[in-house]
This record gives C-alpha cells, sequence and structure tokens, in this order.
C-alpha cells in the first residue's frame, strides 16, 4: 500500500505516531535531546492522543525547543528593496543554506502539531509532515538530483511506521519508535557531516 493510502486509512493513534515520528527524526535540526518527544510516544502508549495529556506534553515539548512563538518562522528572506540595496533578491535567497531551510520545515512540523488533536486535525498534521520530512531529506540528500538514498530511507520509514500501527495497534508503538530512533541518528549523522564539511 502507498504511503498516502496508509496515512488516508490509518486511525487517531496511527496517525499522531506517523506525525510524531517524522518530527523525532528531524530533532536533530532543531539541537533538541533525542528523549524530547519520549513523553508524547508515551501518551499514546497511555490511550491514544489523549488531549489533555497529549497538549500538555506537547507544550513542554515546544517549550523546550524553544519554539513557543509559533507564528514566528525561523528563516525569513528579505523582501525585495530593503536592506543597504545592494543585496538583490537572489543573492538574499542563496544565503539561506539547505540546513536551514530543513530545520525552518522541522520547526513548522512542531508548531502545527495539533494541541486538541481529533482524526481530521491529527490526519492533517500527518500528512503535511510526510511532506516537510520528505522535503528535509531531500534538501540534505547527497544527490544531486531527484531522489537520493536518504529520502528513499525516510520513505521506507514513513511506510513502515503506518504499517505497524495499522498491524499491530498499540502494540505497534515500540517498534514504530525504535524505527524512528533509527532514522534520528542517521538523520544526526548527516548534519553532522556537512556541519563538518563547512568547517
Amino acid at each position: 500500500m502507498s504511503l498516502v493510502d496508509l496515512i488516508a486509512q490509518a486511525d487517531e493513534r496511527g496517525l499522531a505516531a506517523s506525525g510524531l515520528a517524522c518530527l523525532d527524526r528531524c530533532v536533530p535540526l532543531l539541537g533538541g535531546d533525542d528523549e524530547v518527544l519520549r513523553p508524547l510516544w508515551s501518551s499514546l502508549a497511555d490511550g491514544g492522543a489523549d488531549g489533555d495529556a497529549w497538549g500538555e506534553r506537547l507544550a513542554k515539548a515546544r517549550a523546550e525547543l524553544d519554539s513557543a512563538d509559533l507564528s514566528a518562522d525561523p528563516v525569513s528572506v528579505p523582501a525585495p528593496g530593503s536592506g543597504s540595496g545592494a543585496e538583490t533578491e537572489t543573492e538574499a535567497e542563496t544565503a539561506v543554506s539547505d540546513e536551514d531551510r530543513a530545520a525552518a520545515l522541522a520547526r513548522r512540523m512542531l508548531a502545527t502539531a495539533p494541541d486538541d488533536p481529533c482524526a481530521s486535525a491529527l490526519r492533517a498534521w500527518a500528512d503535511a509532515c510526510s511532506a516537510a520530512a520528505l522535503q528535509i531529506h531531500r534538501l540534505l540528500d547527497v544527490a544531486a538530483d531527484g531522489d537520493g538514498p536518504l529520502v528513499a530511507a525516510e520513505r521506507r520509514r514513513q511506510v513502515a511506521v503506518l504499517e505497524l500501527l495499522a498491524g499491530r495497534g498499540a502494540g505497534g508503538l515500540r517498534p514504530a519508535l525504535e524505527v524512528s530512533t533509527e532514522g534520528r541518528r542517521v538523520l544526526r549523522a548527516v548534519v553532522s557531516r556537512r556541519a563538518r564539511g563547512r568547517s
């Protein structure tokens, strides 16, 4: 089954886990601790995306990741004509790195997570997180054209998480977390390698 079909057919727990897993794998871009989202995983194990527990733990995760201002876009490009006048719009855009764009996407994933989750809100979030996570991996992939191995691996992980939740329900959360942890380690290594390459 395709990734789109899996998201369309997922229940609330599966949708929450799908979006959370995408965000969890991208935590290295936010400078967060590997365990920062663990309480949210626990809320899914305790009884699904319960509004109160989920909302409280989401607020705490946002605070820890310094993302309280949900309306702020951390990567902004000056408008044409602004600044000293010597810098063109094209120059301003190229000054924003792929890492900056990837981090902005990750922050938006966190900012748009539903505080009071319901099926419709979770489905929209899971769908947006899926696209954002794939774009993040595309930005950081070494492939010059098309989808390289990093993107392909991220797509496989997204499918795996949704299949685990669809097939096992709450019992699929632990292996889904393991899938996410593996992806986070891969992305952390990629981010570290790119940082060394710039130094």
